[in-house]
């Protein structure tokens, strides 16, 4: 009986530490949802530590947009939060999905942003080798018209010389 006791109560005492230390709110979230609130906040935080002014110039707090696109209040989601911290192991879990999706839409946009900037130095290249062909173009057509006036211009000179002797001949011949 002496050996049952401590063992006895080492159970009771594994059993007290099991015991919950915040309760369950009535309206808990979700914990999916939990993850796509704490998500989102933290991309309106990045957004409001990367451009201040970005954030400013909306008409509603990021906390207040996320309350009202979840349906949610921010009671209802202090007490979530409480309660899903009062388990540090799956909170880390929570947490470590949040990260895991901020690191693949990092990976995302940086790919996105690599595309656009080489799509765009290409049609700046296309840009520039269209003007040199445009100016190109428009120097070959000046040089045809010069060439063309020039041509048109000598003609010209030789029907004159060709036309003035034989008008001296015929003023001589008539004298």
């Amino acid at each position: 009986m002496k050996q049952i006791l401590p063992f006895f109560i080492i159970l009771v005492i594994l059993a007290g530490c099991q015991k919950e230390l915040v309760k369950e709110p009535k309206r808990l979230i979700d914990k999916e949802i939990m993850v796509d609130i704490i998500y989102d906040l933290s991309l309106l935080d990045g957004m409001k530590v990367q451009d201040p002014t970005l954030i400013d110039s909306l008409k509603i707090s990021p906390n207040q947009y996320v309350y009202k696109k979840y349906k949610i209040d921010s009671v209802q989601f202090a007490q979530s939060n409480i309660y899903y911290a009062a388990d540090s192991k799956e909170y880390e879990k929570m947490y470590n999905q949040v990260k895991a999706r901020l690191e693949k839409n990092k990976v995302e946009i940086t790919a996105a942003v690599k595309a656009k900037a080489k799509k765009d130095s290409l049609v700046e290249v296309r840009k520039k080798k269209l003007k040199l062909k445009k100016e190109a173009d428009s120097i070959k057509k000046v040089k045809k018209e010069l060439k063309a006036k020039k041509e048109s211009d000598s003609l010209k000179k030789a029907n004159k010389i060709k036309t003035s002797p034989s008008k001296d001949l015929q003023k001589k011949t008539n004298k």
